[in-house]
């Protein structure tokens, strides 16, 4: 089978981007680029047009008149390699409904389509058809069903996309999870024992009982701070502010009740609108949080490793999400969450999971921090990410998926 994958790479980094760079990884690359004679390590040839219009955040669904040329550049090289390589399977990854983003997928699909036999589209984001049907006037619903509708494969990460791809009338419809390398794989050996020993130490502090020296050393010092975790772009839909709110209604909670504990908050990640960065810089300067709320900026590699290792909760309550790719992460590092209780973040924590809170909610999330502090929920969370996961399950899953695309059995 022959695929042409019409989607973009880092940067700009996020969960689609990353996704898609695995994908392309995982089958073997771009042909094009694979020394002549090499195997390759599925029985799919991939040829991957990089199709990236912005280089930052900001631009993110924005229009400007340079990205009307990169569509028609990059139209024209999926055009080129149908035809040089005989590639009749399309792969596409559909807009979120924003005005700018759906018009670029009117005219990528207007050139592209009319030349190749199949077309899957995965859909990492999530709402599209709910948007078009609250806020999309009719010709814009008309014209995006006759370009996006029927196509061979729609791909779900989740329940929620789901029902894009049934929306848009797809003739095969798949939910395919999303899964990441294991950040963690020494997690047993490395990670547990230092999970549990902070555990041990929090609870003992909590019973009003002094810790030996041995036992603080095996917390990793100062075990009396809970290290909470926000990784996530900085934005008030993230839940950033509500984060920053149950972090000082818990730490009011806990000073009054004379606890021997408090709670200390990293956020890590890029601020997209200026507003709300020097809204929350206002914010961490008050009283109740200068001392106990930490900016890590955008984080990647070792950074980002060294804060999931060393945190002991991650706090992501976020309003919309179509998978939450983070959460899994977190998952690999046995990192107790804290999440909304939105379909997608439901979905793919464990079942009846402890940590979820509503949206909007930060009295609910100061409650879930204070629960969490004598909690050892490490070993359940891992076991989790290992069994749901991984990038070898999200591989197998959609290989099988795109192969329905060309009449392929699994």
């Amino acid at each position: 089978m022959k695929l042409l994958v019409f989607a973009h790479t880092p940067p700009p980094h996020h969960g689609q981007s990353y996704m898609v760079q695995l994908m392309v990884e995982g089958l073997g690359g771009d042909c094009r680029q694979r020394p002549p004679g090499e195997p390759l390590p599925t029985d799919i040839e991939c040829y991957h047009v990089n199709c990236r219009y912005s280089e930052g955040f900001e631009d993110i669904g924005s229009f400007r008149l340079g990205k009307m040329w990169l569509v028609i550049r990059y139209c024209l090289e999926a055009i080129w390699c149908r035809y040089r390589y005989d590639v009749h399977t399309f792969y596409y990854v559909p807009a979120p409904g924003k005005r700018a983003a759906l018009y670029r997928d009117w005219v990528v699909m207007l050139l592209c389509r009319p030349f190749f036999h199949n077309i899957v589209h995965h859909w990492h984001a999530v709402g599209l058809g709910d948007w078009l049907r609250s806020d999309g006037t009719w010709i814009e619903r008309w014209v995006t069903h006759r370009l996006l509708g029927r196509g061979a494969v729609g791909i779900a990460v989740a329940v929620p996309s789901m029902r894009d791809a049934l929306w848009f009338r797809s003739q095969t419809a798949e939910i395919v999870p999303n899964g990441i390398p294991d950040p963690c794989p020494d997690f047993d050996e490395d990670l547990l024992p230092y999970r549990r020993a902070r555990v041990e130490a929090r609870a003992k502090l909590l019973r009003g009982q002094t810790l030996t020296a041995e036992e603080s050393a095996a917390a990793g010092g100062e075990p009396e701070v809970f290290q909470v975790l926000y990784l996530a772009h900085c934005t008030r839909a993230k839940g950033l502010f509500d984060a920053l709110e149950g972090i000082a209604t818990a730490n009011a909670r806990l000073i009054r009740e004379a606890s021997p504990l408090h709670c200390r908050l990293v956020v890590a990640g890029a601020f997209l609108d200026a507003r709300e960065e020097k809204e929350f810089q206002y914010r961490v300067c008050q009283p109740d949080l200068v001392d106990c709320v930490s900016y890590a900026g955008f984080v990647e590699a070792e950074k980002k490793h060294s804060l999931f290792f060393y945190s002991d909760c991650f706090c992501f309550p976020s309003y919309h999400e179509s998978f939450g790719l983070v959460v899994a992460e977190a998952m690999a590092y046995g990192l107790p969450a804290i999440a909304t209780s939105i379909p997608a973040l439901e979905g793919i924590l464990p079942p009846d999971y402890p940590g979820l809170v509503p949206a909007h909610a930060p009295q609910s999330i100061a409650q879930k921090l204070v629960e969490f502090l004598s909690i050892d929920l490490s070993r359940g969370l891992r076991d989790y990410f290992v069994s749901h996961y991984t990038q070898a399950q999200f591989l197998a899953a959609l290989r099988t998926a795109l192969k329905k695309a060309a009449g392929y059995t699994a």
